[in-house]
Formats: structure tokens, sequence, C-alpha cells
């Protein structure tokens, strides 16, 4: 027995959702290792289901009990406690947190949060998370109750002209002085912690205005509630010391109510061992793919670790292993060495699918994600063939590294993606089940598409998710009555067979995958289908292919944007698939994107739990800094560096058994421009340094500067080099390097024993090239480097491998699965199509490319901008139009200006009728050309096919005309800050005219035959200040063309995707498919019409309202039942209006498309179908459809908000919203800032109103309190909801409006421009009208002035505005309330729905989040 206990095991165990995936290090049973100091090991893997209490109470716990009785020989029986002397240690990654964000099943808790901002954290940034959800459905808070801590601290400011030396002052963490305003009231603050203990409440969370930099008041708070018996006590100060309270606040109260579950199933899980930690050493997987020790294992850095671990994975086993294509059988050149392909993570779930990316670093984000990514990264990225090794020839000063990796990890529910190119990418800020997270995490993209993901028909589109079939009742095929999925869809095409599955499915969990009832429920959906194409007809087979293409197509969108909207070539990486599902699409994914080459894993199936087992422990250490980045400041940071090296991440470490020798250290420095928000973490050195050999010395700090001009130019396009350089935080990753799998040494491959390769069965598998028959074979009868032909069914005991047609696949000597797959050129197969007759399945594919092509522009525009407006608040929009130009795709980014810019492109292919040349390029914006408001700048660009040559011109292809009239057009519309104008930022609230509002461009050819007309371009902008007494020409030209330029970038990227799609479907088939894409559109605004009809009875609809001025909104809609068409007459809408209320009628049709869209329950393509079965009748020179010269700022932005309440209401839909954007706008000679505020949200038939929040027409972020008062001078006293009950009442209750008070520190100009002052916010169905809004000044000696809707007033130091915003009408009669559980029903049912929604993450998300926030 003591001779056993010698042989001590290394488990690595990765907990997900529905399996418990187990890699362990068994010491070798060899006699002559017994004794040995450095023993041998070898690796056994093991997966089984994380929930079976009929079996087992704990998943890794048993595993490691079956592992230790098989290996060892001793029993350890089920129940009893396991011997720890047997294992050296346990890394594990695990879904309990996770699971808890998401179920909110945390810890009760209660918040702590500075005094006048209870609610900021409902608020939050104020902007709805679904553009078209009129109930604005959000996930639950955290906390249960909130306690405000009588405490507040100042920042000093040179200019500011208040007293603040009556204070007494105090200096932050980064030398920044503060002024402690108001002393925290310990005795106040005990009495209401005393009531928060008599609720049962133990956790607390705690954050404070300013303790980022000045933490003493939250180290004095948990002293006192410590003492008081609070067993878990989270300061923001300590989770994470970043600016920004409203992420901080989110990731503190994170940590309080995950990190008591988490304690919970660690203590639970030590009771199953017998003297774990004293024995063993237990280690947790962290979001940033980083290990951390059991006792440091927290809440905020433990959300969603599962999948960092396979990204770690495939990074640092495959990255050295991807050969450029110059090493793949073509010499290289003397000067060029041999570069690792990047890698693609893929990672297909059962629910939804990850993508990541690895090209030699772990990419990470610091506000989210995750052990697959860290699996994939580190096992893989070495053995890529880099481009150069492929059979092209690379250029003389080519280096040949690593092809980069796409990791893609599919599961049951969801597909992770991610990306390696050589170090592990993260971001920093990220939003998980409703909660933005600021944390270091790995750049891990989910999406909603993975094996468990359901299927369905609507309204003439394929659809794929997002919608999950969860573990249980799982798909059709579990035997448990679940519905239709991608799982059953490959059942039914013969690519599973359910011979090579477990018998664990069915009531009993004893029964085997039922393709019967797989085949019984598609043969019905089957039926339904053609029921609705006839006279088409589709076979079984063709849905179950339809459903797959389309899941394929949805996954291909984020490895696109993971790319290509960071200027990567997707060709040029390589696929590295893992997960349950991966290999049942990785051919289609990598055909569908150029890729030439995919690599499986051979631990693919439990790839986060190898993941595990090669990662390194991490510490993280941050400080705020602020300061100037020159050479005053290199001590100060030189000091930062040295004591968190020395005083936080080393001891660390070294208490955890790393000598010097094996700890490397990382260096950051947190960098921005100055007067931007934009910061970059960039680093010291290209890899980790040994502590050792790291000397902070004046060079090295000087490198920064340099590092971060080429960090900003490859992200953004551009570099500021006349700007100042901002040092916001300093940050070390030290690392403890422990990796247990070195495959160098540890293949764990067992070599083949023949040559000869053994087909176990064919089946007769389904794919587009039609019915073939398929060879089956297991994985250990293919011999090393034996090429295998598709189609072929690969299997192991842990993976499926589908190697499709046209596809060839090898093993190589490490056990991995490589697949050379062969590109697809030929569109022959599309032309031969009757293209008038529309392939439904073709339909969803193209609905996801043209929908790609304007999110791509989008991601360029905000990449190569340069102004905050545009690249910061991300105020632009990008679409793609027909040659007639009508609208074909328009990424849902800004609300007004959704189909708006189909009226600019259709008014400049009239005026430039003849006049269209090949690299010309159209600037509007005039409200009489289809434009928003004269800020709004809209650059269209004509697409010529790629298959005509241009003819004639100095510059043949760019300056030539084109054979034939333009394919396509497209087009960007950006906010720019200032055009000129009587007032800065071009939004006064007085104008009368539009020559008032800055410079205006009917129609200008800002490039003409591909030359940028800059003199002239410059002429226009100064215009202004020629034609209107006290205007002035724009204030920042540079800044505009930089911008324009940026727009014209976007728009050339639009043209090269669409002439892409041509090269690949045909100039006949892409504008074939447009043209059925907008039907698609039509029919699903039909269907909902009908509904409409129905559920009204058929009576006409009409509605009307006043503005504050008076003026009168008043619409007429007459609803067609038999074919769903409809009339929307405006007749009766007052005249235009005196000053700048009148909206353009492009506005009028964006608000009318936004309701129409927001009446359809689920996606469709935003085009130009969505109007073509209403028929709008706008009376000319009134308020909707001004004259020429008409002032239409407020019109944009106030009048638009009331069309769309006046619409709704007549539609019956949801009561009144706040009706207004409460645009207020401040500034002076030095600076200006602009900001739109939230209010009520309206209620409707089955919901609330939420208060605080943006609504309909708008959905801008506000800016941090923080970060306000960092930047500006002023002081934001108060941001809460109202607690006077500006909602109304009613069965269903509208939302509150909010309060906002700040204190200005300097002399300035205040201008407001907001509506719903006089007239209230009306309720529908009986329900009550929510209460006016209110702007008021507070002066300095306390008096108020009443300022009305619309002012400018200078106002002084010490002088206070008071904002409040109207809130949202109530829904149904007040006494109804109690008869609300019939109501309830349907929302319960809602709520089921949204529950089995899948949560998408990652950069490429959160950009999608900003983007539709602007």
């Amino acid at each position: 027995m003591a001779v056993e206990k010698r042989r001590r095991f290394k488990f690595a165990i990765d907990r997900g959702g529905t399996f418990t995936d187990v890699y362990c290090l068994c010491p070798s049973k060899s006699e002559s290792d017994l004794g040995s100091s450095e023993p041998r090991y070898y690796p056994l893997t093991m997966k089984l289901l994380s929930e079976d209490p009929a079996n087992y109470k704990d998943a890794p716990t048993e595993a490691i009990r079956r592992i230790l009785q098989n290996e060892t020989g001793v029993e350890f029986r089920k129940g009893e406690r396991i011997d720890a002397s047997f294992i050296e240690s346990i890394r594990m990654g695990t879904t309990v947190a996770t699971n808890a964000l998401l179920e909110r099943k945390g810890e009760p808790m209660a918040l702590l949060i500075t005094k006048g901002f209870k609610d900021l954290l409902h608020i939050g940034n104020q902007c709805r998370p679904n553009l078209f959800d009129l109930s604005i459905s959000m996930p639950d808070k955290l906390y249960e109750s909130v306690v405000e801590v009588d405490e507040r601290l100042y920042l000093d400011q040179d200019a500011c002209q208040l007293n603040l030396e009556q204070y007494p002052q105090v200096v932050g963490t980064n030398g920044q002085t503060l002024r402690v305003a108001k002393k925290l009231n310990l005795e106040l603050l005990r009495q209401e912690l005393v009531a928060i203990l008599g609720q049962g409440i133990k956790c607390i969370a705690v954050v404070l205005m300013h303790s980022y930099i000045y933490p003493e008041h939250e180290l004095q708070v948990e002293k006192m509630a410590s003492q008081m018996g609070f067993t878990q006590v989270s300061l923001s100060s300590q989770v994470m010391p970043m600016v920004k309270i409203v992420p901080r606040g989110y990731t503190v109260c994170v940590d309080a109510y995950l990190t008591p579950a988490i304690k919970r199933y660690l203590n639970n899980f030590e009771c199953g061992f017998v003297d774990l930690y004293r024995h063993s050493r237990v280690q947790f997987m962290q979001s940033d793919g980083g290990l951390s020790p059991v006792d440091q294992f927290s809440g905020s850095r433990a959300i969603l670790s599962g999948p960092a671990g396979g990204v770690v994975g495939y990074a640092y086993s495959l990255y050295s292993k991807t050969l450029s294509s110059s090493q793949q059988g073509t010499e290289t050149s003397d000067k060029c060495e041999s570069s690792t392909r990047p890698l693609i993570g893929f990672d297909m779930g059962g629910t939804s699918t990850d993508v990541s990316r690895y090209a030699g670093s772990l990419e990470h984000v610091f506000e989210c994600t995750t052990a697959g990514v860290v699996g994939y990264a580190y096992s893989l990225y070495s053995k890529t063939p880099s481009s150069s090794q492929q059979g092209t020839e690379s250029s003389d000063k080519c280096e040949s590294s690593p092809r980069p990796l796409i990791g893609f990890d599919m599961g049951g529910t969801s597909t992770d993606v991610s990306r390696y190119a050589g170090s592990l990418e993260h971001v920093f800020e990220c939003t998980t089940a409703g909660v933005t997270i600021q944390a270091p995490q790995l750049d891990v993209n989910t999406v909603a598409a993975g094996g468990g993901s359901r299927l369905f028909f609507r309204s003439g589109l394929f659809t794929v998710g997002p919608e999950s079939a969860g573990a249980h009742p799982g798909p059709t095929c579990y035997r448990k009555g679940g519905p239709l999925t991608i799982t059953d869809a490959n059942l039914v095409l013969n690519r599973l067979d359910p011979q090579y599955f477990p018998k664990i499915f069915g009531p009993n969990c004893d029964e085997p995958l039922s393709r019967d009832a797989s085949v019984e429920a598609f043969v019905k959906l089957t039926e339904e289908i053609n029921s609705q194409i006839a006279p088409q007809v589709l076979t079984m087979e063709q849905v179950a292919l339809g459903f797959v293409k389309v899941a394929n197509e949805a996954m291909c969108r984020p490895i696109r944007a993971l790319t290509q909207g960071k200027g990567y070539d997707t060709s040029k990486h390589v696929l590295a698939c893992f997960g349950g599902a991966g290999g049942q699409h990785a051919c289609a994914i990598a055909q569908s994107l150029g890729m030439d080459q995919i690599v499986v894993h051979k631990y693919a199936g439990i790839l986060s739990a190898f993941g595990m087992a090669m990662a390194d422990v991490v510490v993280e250490s941050q400080q705020p800094m602020n300061v100037a980045y020159d050479a005053y400041s290199f001590e100060q940071l030189k000091s930062s560096f040295e004591s968190q090296i020395r005083e936080k991440a080393i001891p660390k470490l070294k208490s955890q058994g790393f000598a010097s020798s094996n700890i490397e250290v990382e260096l950051y420095l947190n960098l921005r421009y100055d007067k931007t928000d934009c910061s970059l973490m960039v680093p010291a050195f290209d890899k980790s340094v040994l502590t050792e050999k790291i000397r902070i010395t004046t060079e090295l700090l000087s490198s920064f500067k340099e590092k971060f001009a080429i960090k900003y130019k490859s992200d953004f396009g551009f570099s500021l080099p006349d700007r100042e350089v901002i040092v916001d935080d300093v940050r070390i990753r030290a690392i403890g390097k422990t990796r247990l799998a070195d495959e160098t040494s540890q293949s764990g491959v067992v070599k083949n024993k023949t040559s000869e390769l053994n087909v176990q069965k064919t089946l007769d598998c389904h794919f587009k090239e039609g019915c073939l028959t398929t060879s089956v074979i297991f994985i250990d009868d293919i011999p090393f480097h034996k090429e295998i032909t598709g189609p072929t069914v690969i299997i192991d005991k842990l993976n499926t491998i589908l190697v499709e047609p046209n596809c060839s696949a090898i093993l190589d000597e490490s056990g991995n699965v490589v697949i050379n797959v062969k590109k697809e050129t030929s569109t022959e197969d599309y032309l031969k199509r009757d293209l008038n007759k529309v392939d439904f399945v073709e339909l969803s594919i193209f609905s996801h490319r043209f929908m790609s092509i304007a999110e791509q522009m989008g991601r360029v525009l905000q990449k190569t901008a340069i102004s905050t407006n545009i690249k910061e608040r991300l105020d632009f929009s990008c679409a793609m139009f027909g040659p007639d130009g009508g609208l074909v795709a328009n990424a849902p980014h800004i609300p007004v200006h959704l189909g708006a810019m189909q009226e600019t492109v259709k008014y400049q292919m009239e005026a430039l009728k003849g006049d269209l040349y090949e690299g010309d390029v159209i600037l509007t914006n005039h409200p009489l050309c289809g434009g928003s408001h004269l800020p709004d700048l809209t650059v269209i660009t004509p697409v010529f096919s790629p298959n005509q040559p241009a003819e004639g011109g100095e510059e043949s292809g760019k300056g030539g005309r084109s054979n034939g009239q333009p394919v396509f057009f497209v087009a960007s519309r950006g906010h720019h800050a200032d055009i000129g104008g009587i007032t800065p930022g071009s939004m006064p609230p007085f104008s009368t005219q539009l020559a008032e509002e800055g410079a205006v461009f009917e129609t200008f050819k800002v490039v003409e035959r591909g030359k940028f007309q800059e003199e002239a371009l410059v002429r226009k902008l100064e215009e202004p200040a020629n034609k209107v007494v006290g205007s002035s020409a724009s204030r920042n030209i540079r800044d505009n063309i930089a911008d324009l330029k940026a727009q014209i970038a976007a728009n050339n990227k639009g043209i090269g995707l669409i002439k892409d799609l041509i090269n690949e479907y045909s100039l006949e088939v892409v504008q074939a498919y447009m043209e059925h894409i907008r039907s698609n559109a039509e029919v699903a605004v039909r269907n909902v019409l009908k509904e409409l009809h129905a559920r009204t009875g058929g009576k006409p609809l009409t509605c009307s309202d006043k503005l504050d001025s008076g003026a009168t909104i008043q619409v007429s809609i007459d609803i067609n039942g038999q074919d769903g068409s409809a009339t929307i007459d405006f007749e009766g809408t007052s005249p235009e209006l005196h000053g700048n209320q009148c909206a353009p009628r492009a506005v009028c049709m964006s608000a009318l498309i936004y309701c129409l869209r927001s009446l359809v329950k689920y996606d469709i393509p935003l085009n130009q179908g969505c109007l073509q079965p209403v028929a709008v009748h706008i009376p000319p020179r009134c308020l909707l459809d001004p004259g020429p010269n008409t002032a239409v700022v407020g019109g944009n932005v106030t009048t638009s908000q009331r069309i769309v309440d006046v619409v709704l209401r007549a539609f019956e839909a949801c009561a009144d919203s706040q009706g207004c954007m409460n645009n207020v706008t401040f500034g002076n000679s030095g600076f200006g800032y602009y900001e739109t505020v939230a209010g009520g949200a309206g209620a409707g038939p089955t919901w609330e109103g939420r208060g605080g929040i943006h609504t309909h027409m708008t959905n801008t972020r506000i800016t941090d309190p923080e970060v306000l008062e960092k930047y500006y001078p002023v002081i934001l006293e108060a941001f809460h909801l109202r607690a006077d009950n500006s909602g109304g009442g009613g069965q269903f209750k509208g939302g509150e409006g909010v309060i906002r008070r700040m204190k200005f520190r300097e002399p300035i100009t205040l201008s407001l421009l907001t509506e719903r002052r006089v007239l209230e916010p009306k309720g529908l169905a009986g329900g009550g009208n929510a209460k006016c809004g209110e702007n008021i000044l507070i002066r300095s000696d306390s008096s108020m002035l009443f300022l009305g809707p619309k002012t400018s007033v200078e106002v002084k130091p010490r002088e206070t505005l008071l904002l409040k915003t109207p809130g949202g009408g109530g829904y149904g009669e007040l006494n109804c309330r109690e008869n609300r559980h019939v109501n309830e029903k349907i929302d319960e049912k809602l709520t089921e729905y949204k529950n089995s929604l899948v949560n998408s993450k990652g950069s490429v998300n959160e950009y999608k989040l900003i983007q539709e926030s602007a």
C-alpha cells in the first residue's frame, strides 16, 4: 500500500453543463519508476455526465474515484471519502459560477453605493439590449437591497472655480489629488447594515465613487461589515481598480454574488477527500486562461472558465505545428523564415458555438469569457503550416512563423470561436448574462448555434437558434420529447451513427439515440415547409441539409468578424476544431471561409480539460496611474512595476512553490491619446520574460510609445503623432510555468499495428452532391500519414469527424487529424438554376451574407475614424443597396437611420443619372435628399460589376465609366461632431433655417474619378461662416476630412465583399437573391399586418398627439386583411413649424420601418421589402415633410420619438414612452460635451415599462459618472430613478423617468433640446398617463429657474442643472391589476422562451452591443 501511495496522479477536469471531461497523467506502473524522483506518466481520458444523481453526487469526484481504482487496483468505494495522498494535483474548470449567474441562483446580497446613485446599476449605460423588443426584457439585477453610503469624493481640477479648499485633500494611488467633500458616516451606515442583516443577507458588494484610486472609504466599510458578521464583503477597489463605476460595480456585484456559491462548491468537493489540501495542489481555471489556487478563486474571475481551457489547449499544442504555405512544398528564399499560420478556434456545442483566434498570443478582453481556448492555442499553434509552406512563394522579406489558428469549439448549446497567433488575446470588458464584467478574459466569441440549436421555418427563412433544446429534454433523438435540432439533422443525414454513441438516452437513460424519432419529426416539418413553398417540393434530406448549411453560415459570421473585421485574411488561418459537434461541421465551415486546412486535436472531445493541464498559474496586478507618458513619469512607472512585481505577484507565486527560474512576467501599460477615450493595453515584450532577467530601464519604458503607435495604427488605421500619450494603468501579469502535458515527451499516441485502413462499415450519407457511400473508420485503424479521401466518417471514443467530399485527411504522429480542404470556385451550378424560383436554403444563407457585408463595413468605419462620435460612441450606420437604390441590408445600428438611406441613394441616382463613374463617391446631408439632420453626413459609392472593364479616364479602373449601370450601391452615414453653424456641435436649440445648422451638401462628389476633392470639400465646410450672421465654419475640418475618408474606406470594404460574393455566385445569382430577400421581408410584414387586422377586428386605426409646441401629429392606418397591405396616412398633421422641430420625410420613414420591425417577434432582414406592403401618404410641406430650407435638427432627435409613439399607439402595441431623447449640450471655448438621457418606457399588454432606459429611435450610451467627472468641469450629484411615480399607473405600470443633477465648476453655455415638458406621455387601454419631464437650473443661492423644453443659457460656477426626464405610460385599467395572472401566464411563456436563448459574448458581440447602443 505504501508503494502505491508514491504513485501520484495529476488530474485536469472540465466540469461542463452537460459533460465532465477528464485528462489525467497517470504515473508509470514500471517497477523502475516507482522510486524515481521524476517518474514517467501516461495520459488517460474520461467523459461522464455532469449530473447523474442516481449514481454519484459530484462528477469530478466520481471521475477521480474511477481512475484511481482502475489504475491502482485499490478499491475506492462509492460514497466514501477518497485518500488524497494518491493525488499530486487537480486542475479544474467549472460552470458553477456561470450557471449561478445565468440562472440567478447566487447568494442573496446587498449593494452599497455612494449616496445619489442608488439606481445606477439599474440604469447602467441606459441602453436596451434588443432594439426591437418593445418590452425591453433585461436580466434580473443581482442585488436584493441597496444601501446609499453617505460619503463623497471630488477630483481636483486646475480650472475649477468652486471653493473646494474647505474640504480635506487626499492623494489617490495614481497621484491624483481628491477632496473629501463628505466624510464616510460609519454610524449611519451601521444602522443600515443592521437592517440588511435582519433581512437575512450576509453578502455585500461595495462600490463608491472614485474608489479605484482612493479605496480608503471602501476599506473602512469592509472592516466594519466584517466585524458585524457579514461573511462576504467584496470591494470594487480590490476586485478591479479601474475607472468607470458602472462596469466596476457590476463586477463587484458578480464577485459578491458568486464567490459564496464557489466556496460552497469547493467545500463540498473537499468533503469527498481525506486531507485534500494537505496532500494535493488544487487549482482552478480563470477566465483569462491562467490558473488560480483554490483559496484565491473568486466569482468575478470564474465566469465561463471552461472555454478558456480549450483555447490554451489548441494554442499551446497546435500553433507551432501550423506551417506557413511556403513550407508545404515549395522552397523559400534564404531570407524567409518559416511562419506559423494563425489558428481559428471553433468550439461547437449543443446550444452555441464559440469562436476564438490564436496567432502566437492569447487575446484577452477586460470587461467577460475563458479553458477550451487554452487547450487549442498551446497545443496546435506551433503545428500549423504557414502559407509559405503550402505551395506559394513568399517574398524575400517574409518571416516564416506558424500560421494563426481559429479555434472552433462546437458543443451542445453554443459554439465558441477564438483566434491565436502566438499570444493569448484578452479583452478587458465584456457582457455575460446581461452583466458587464470588468476583468481580464480571453477573447472567446460565442454564437448561438450548436448541436442543440432548434430549427424553425419562419416566413420563408430556414432559421437555426438562438433557442436551444438544452440538456433536458435535449434534441428529438434523445427520446425525451425534445424539439428538432442540428443534432437531429446530422442524424437523419446519416452523418452520425447511433451505434457509436453510449446508451444513455430515454426516460431511464438506458437507450440509444433514436433516428426514427428524428425522421418522424423531420417528415412532419418537411410537410409544413412544402405547404408554404408550393409548388416547390423538398425532400426530408434536403430540408435537413438546408438547416445544416444555414447553421454553418451562422457560425461563419463571427469568424469573419473576428478576422476580416480586425484586418486579417480568414483564408490564411487554420481551423482548429474541437468540441463534441465541431468535427461534423468543420469541412463545410472551412470551405465557406476559403480556409484550406483543418486540424482536429487528438483530444478534441476533451480539449478544455487538456488545456487546463497545459495552463500556467497566473497572478494579475493593476494600478491606476493617469500620468502623461514622458521621461518625467518614467520613475513613477518604474516604481509601480517593481512594487507590483516584488510585493504582490512574486510572493504569491513563491508561496505556491514556484522558484524564480519558473516565474515569468509580462509588463503592460494601458495607454491612450490625450482627449480620446480609447485606451490600448500595450505589452513591453512579445512574450513573457523570466523575472530574474527583467530590468525596468529607461530604454524599456521608452519602447512603449512606439509599440503603442504601431498597435494603434494596426487597430484603427491611423495614429496621432502630435497628441500627448496618457498612461491610465500599469499592469503586470506574473506566470508560474507548470504545464503538465508536454507534447514533446508525452505524445500519448500508440503506433498503429497495421499499414492498411480498416473500414468498419459504410453509410449512405447525404451531402450537397447527393447521397454518397461513406466509409466509417476508427481512428486507431488509421496508419500515420495515410491519405483518407472523403466522404469518410472518422470515429474515436471522444469525437466524430466528417471528412466531406473534395476533402482529404491524414493522421499525424501526435494523433491529430489534419484535413486538407479543396476550395470551390465554380458558379456554374448556380447559373443552371431557375433564378426566378427561390431556393429557400440559399435565401437564408444570402440573408446572413448580405447582413455580414453591412456589419463589416461598420467595423472598418469604426476602426479608421478619428472622431469620438464615430470611433468611440459609434454614431453611424452602414448599408448596401440594389441597382434601383432600394435597401438590401442595413445592420441594425442607429434606429433613426433605419431605411432612411435608401431615400438618399435614390435621390442621388436621379440627380446623377448618366454621370456616375467608377471611382466616384457622393457626399450628401440635405434633408430634401433623404438626410436626417446636417451633422449626419452620408457617403455613397456605386458598385460596378467586377466582370465589366472600365473604359476611358486617366486612371483606368478608377476613373473610367463602367459599361452599364451600377450593380449595387454602398453607403455609410456618420454623425460628425461639428459641421459649422450658429452653435458648437451643430445642434442649435433655436435654429429657424437650415443654413444655421451647418454646412449643406446636396449632391457633392467628394471623390471624382478616383481623386479626393479636398480643396472643394474644405470650401463647402467653410461656407456657413459666409452665409449666416453669427455662424461659423466647421470647427474641426481636419476631423471632418479624416472621418469622411474612413467612410470612404468602409464603402470600399463593402465593394470588395460584394465583388467577392459576385465572384463566388455570379452577378445574376446575387441580384436574384437580393430580390428574394426583399420579398421575404415583405412576406413577414404582411403576415404581421394580417395578424393585427384580425386582432383589431379590422377597424380603422387612428391616433393623434400634440408636441409641446401645440403642433399635431395625426395618423390613420387602414389594413387590408386579405393581402396584408396597409395605408398609413398622416393627413391632419400640422404644417411645417417655425423652429427646428420639423422631421424630414426620411426620418418619418425610419420611424415607420422601426415600428413595423418591432411588431415582428423574430429577426427578419431589414430592407426595402419591409415597406413594400405599406402605402405612405405624408402631406407636402407639413411637419413631417418640410421645405428645403427648414431647420430640422430638433425633428431628428425629438419629433422622431413622437412619431413612433403615435404609430405604436394606433397599432395598440404599447403605451407612450418618454417621447424624447433629452438632449443636453454644454461647453465653453475649451471643450464641448453632448449627451442624451434615459427616461421611462411605455407598458404593454404583458409587460411593465422599464425605467431609466433609452427608447425607440435612440439607444445612445451615457458617459460613466467617473469618466464625466474626470474629463469635464462638472460634479454629478445624483443619477437615479424618479421616486414620484412618474410612470403611468394601470394593470401594467409605465417605466420611471430619471433624475440627473450636475453642478458646474466653470462658466459654461448650457443648451437643452427636449420634449414632453408640457404634455404627458399617454397610457393605453385605460392605463394612466406618465408625468412630464422638467428642466430646472438651481442657482448658487438655491433659488430655482424653470428652463422650459428648449433653451440655451449661460451658467455660472456652483449652479446646478436638475434634469427630470418623463416616465412611460401605463397599460390597462388599474382595477385589473389583480387579474394580471392571466397575462403573467403569457409572460411565463415569454420568460421560458427567453431563457432558452443563448447569450452571445466576446469582442465581436461586444462591438455589436456598442454599435446598437450608439
